[in-house]
């Protein structure tokens, strides 16, 4: 997925398109001549020792810095030319297209933070629904895009694909940044949008599918998926989402399933390692989830889940040791798991320690409690069931 907005990511450079800088009349000396020269030649290494052996009797002038900046970014040296662009704009701020071409030398340079404020300033100083700004808006889109600034991003991508209505890249990259910035509503506005377009894109039925997860809709989102699956079967993830909704329901035999279509096309995707080997767990698989666990860890060794399953495997084997190891690892890693605290107080039980058993039977008490009171302030605040009645309380996973 990343690497298919990337390549969107270039597309939309290459609508900015860049801007040659005007030459100045008049005063035009042999040496600039000889510089103007090789550069239309495409002799750019000339091109460079002409304009420098300019600037040594001319230091303060923009075109030169500005033409040896936009001889850098055309062989896609990009931080190179950043200097050569910011001094010239420091001698002559107005001069045309230099900040544009600074924008995007920042911008494929992988500097998109930086890139914001020039594409801003060049955004404000453009008539109102005109190419310019449309270029300008996905500029300022992808970058707050690709910095994360999803909520940011949005209205930019807005704003290009309603002036853009066959743009499917876009109005991806628009869906991914409302998911990402928690807009649900709007990403199932943006899916519709998407299947006009492309009726089969198996990757808008995830981000739909992702929404609707995020807005607890989970049959529906289970449908999304096996919808995507079916369209694309072959897409990265979409087993893996599938997988992942069926395991919150308890539905194993089916996620292990989906779990294994998965690791057929990715024989090292961690959480899917993980996600198979704890459904086996969850139906007393213990001996096909310990090697898939195993190499889950190699993996990743912060995943806490597959240590504590590595500790029940353990336990479930007689070996007390080993699964008081691995308890104490995911422990550390996901302190405020009920479950581990649950397990770690029954295997100090079982081994005589008694305190230990104690300190740990509390901890996953306490954090039921908390659970339970925070669950009880969201329905009493939502107006979800009277006020003076406390919710059941969500049972731990005693696996």
């Amino acid at each position: 997925m990343i690497g298919k907005l990337q390549s969107k990511l270039a597309v939309a450079v290459l609508l900015a398109g860049t801007s040659l800088f005007g030459q100045s009349s008049g005063q035009s000396a042999n040496l600039r001549q000889s510089a103007l020269a090789f550069e239309e030649q495409g002799n750019i290494t000339e091109a460079e020792q002409a304009w420098r052996k300019y600037l040594k009797t001319h230091p303060s002038d923009p075109e030169a810095f500005a033409h040896l900046g936009l001889l850098e970014a055309r062989q896609e040296h990009y931080k190179e030319a950043i200097p050569h662009y910011r001094k010239a704009l420091l001698l002559n701020p107005r001069m045309p297209g230099l900040r544009l071409n600074l924008g995007l030398a920042l911008f494929k340079g992988g500097e998109l933070k930086e890139a914001i404020p020039q594409f801003n300033i060049l955004l404000k100083a453009a008539p109102p629904n005109s190419p310019e700004a449309l270029r300008y808006k996905i500029l300022l889109g992808m970058a707050h895009y690709g910095v994360g600034q999803f909520a940011e991003a949005a209205p930019y991508l807005r704003a290009a694909a309603d002036a853009d209505p066959q743009n499917l890249p876009i109005r991806l990259a628009l869906a991914h940044s409302l998911l990402w910035s928690k807009q649900y509503s709007k990403v199932l506005e943006a899916y519709k949008e998407i299947l006009a377009l492309d009726p089969d894109s198996a990757e808008a039925d995830m981000l739909a599918g992702e929404a609707l997860d995020e807005m607890k809709d989970t049959p529906a989102a289970i449908e999304m998926f096996r919808k995507a699956a079916k369209a694309k079967p072959n897409q990265p993830n979409v087993h893996f989402g599938l997988g992942y909704l069926l395991w919150t329901q308890k539905q194993y035999p089916e996620a292990i399933a989906e779990f294994k279509a998965e690791l057929a096309l990715d024989h090292n995707h961690a959480q899917a390692l993980l996600y198979l080997a704890d459904s086996q767990v969850q139906m007393n698989q213990y001996s096909d989830a310990a090697p898939v666990l195993e190499q889950a860890v190699k993996l990743d060794p912060s995943l806490g889940l597959a240590h504590l399953d590595l500790g029940i495997v353990a336990v479930n084997e007689g070996k007390n040791d080993e699964g008081l190891r691995e308890f104490l690892a995911a422990e550390k890693l996901i302190p405020e798991d009920v479950n581990v605290h649950w397990r770690l107080g029954r295997l100090y039980r079982a081994m005589g320690k008694k305190a230990e058993a104690k300190a740990e039977l509390d901890r996953a008490s306490s954090i039921t409690k908390a659970t339970d009171q925070e669950l009880y302030k969201k329905m009493a605040g939502s107006g979800g069931g009277p006020s003076d009645t406390k919710p059941p309380s969500p049972s731990a996973d005693q696996r």
